[in-house]
């Protein structure tokens, strides 16, 4: 391996893992947002969602000029192919995160409602599953990433329990059914983002072993 392209390679990691860490933070306030009804917030992370979209395109930008010019075979190969895939899948956190600001907006316009739904462990079980699949991107660690795909059942129960109690409740609150889609919008967006980070780990694995574990192909 030259030295030229180990630094394209550095420097493809370095993008990837700022845009990581963007989308962390752009999580970390959807999930402040859903907590305290916080439309300012909610309006804030709907206008800068155009930063993860720069980037994401910057960061496949360069690993197709890498595998256009060096023609990388093996580790280095499946590398880059990751780190296309962990690149997408970042770039639609953000656009969940986005979702569920949107969510915020909407039903902070409305009257308050005696029900509510308590996200606070979904949304950090979901905020540590991606930056988990995030650590074991850094340090190549496929024990946490298996570990977060053993994670990603907790995030499904708690949105199926959110199902249930809204759905009852959107039966004895028939004059409430638009602000309870939203709430129940919430838990369908911060399942299809630990879905996300379940990808990232799965692309982590990889990375590491040449292994493909999608679709439950894995053993813990």
């Amino acid at each position: 391996m030259t030295k030229h392209f180990q630094r394209e390679l550095d420097k493809i990691k370095k993008h990837v893992l700022s845009l990581g860490t963007l989308v962390e933070e752009r999580v970390r306030m959807a999930s402040r947002a859903i907590e305290e009804r916080d439309a300012a917030l909610a309006e804030k992370i709907i206008k800068s969602d155009y930063e993860i979209d720069e980037m994401e395109v910057v960061v496949e930008e360069e690993c197709l000029k890498v595998l256009a010019l060096h023609q990388p075979v093996a580790v280095d190969l499946r590398f880059l192919v990751a780190v296309i895939k962990i690149n997408n899948d970042l770039e639609r956190i953000g656009d969940q995160a986005v979702n569920i600001a949107e969510r915020v907006k909407t039903m902070a316009a409305k009257a308050p409602f005696k029900f509510v739904f308590d996200y606070s462990t979904m949304a950090q079980r979901a905020e540590e599953m991606l930056k988990m699949s995030l650590d074991a991107l850094v340090n190549f660690d496929i024990d946490t990433a298996l570990a977060v795909l053993a994670m990603d059942d907790e995030v499904d129960a708690i949105k199926n329990e959110a199902y249930d109690r809204i759905k009852a409740t959107m039966q004895e609150n028939p004059d409430r059914i638009g602000y309870l889609i939203n709430l129940l919008l919430i838990s369908r967006h911060l399942e299809r983002l630990a879905d996300h980070a379940t990808n990232i780990a799965e692309e982590v694995i990889y990375m590491i072993e040449g292994e493909i574990v999608r679709h439950g192909k894995h053993a813990l």
